[in-house]
């Protein structure tokens, strides 16, 4: 799975939320800083040809729909993220959310208790 860059990733948060859409669809859905058509086309045939999107043509016209689900692409990018910066540990993972507080006792014990019922 290739990696995306933040305009390619706010892109397919896009097409997994309209499932399906024309250029001008994911145009409108773009908040901030938004490209011209133009680019914002290429980006998406970018995301083609990285097998991320597919589409259906109207003529002259493409409709694009994803073709990595959003789950197996947080998979990837999460598993990545593991092996990149936390040595494939998942208590390092863990434990640097723990001292950022950005986890809780409580939601640790939840996480556990998860765990313990999948044995």
């Amino acid at each position: 799975m290739q990696k995306l860059t933040n305009k390619e990733e706010e892109v397919m948060h896009i097409l997994w939320k309209l499932e399906k859409a024309f250029v001008k669809d994911v145009l409108l859905e773009i908040k901030d800083d938004k490209p011209h058509y133009n680019t914002l086309s290429t980006i998406i045939r970018n995301l083609e040809d990285k097998g991320y999107v597919g589409h259906t043509a109207y003529g002259n016209t493409h409709q694009y729909y994803p073709v990595i689900t959003k789950e197996d692409y947080r998979k990837g990018f999460m598993n990545n993220a593991i092996e990149n910066y936390f040595n494939n540990s998942y208590k390092s993972m863990v434990s640097f959310f723990a001292k950022e507080e950005k986890i809780s006792a409580d939601e640790l014990r939840e996480i556990l208790d998860m765990i313990e019922k999948n044995k």
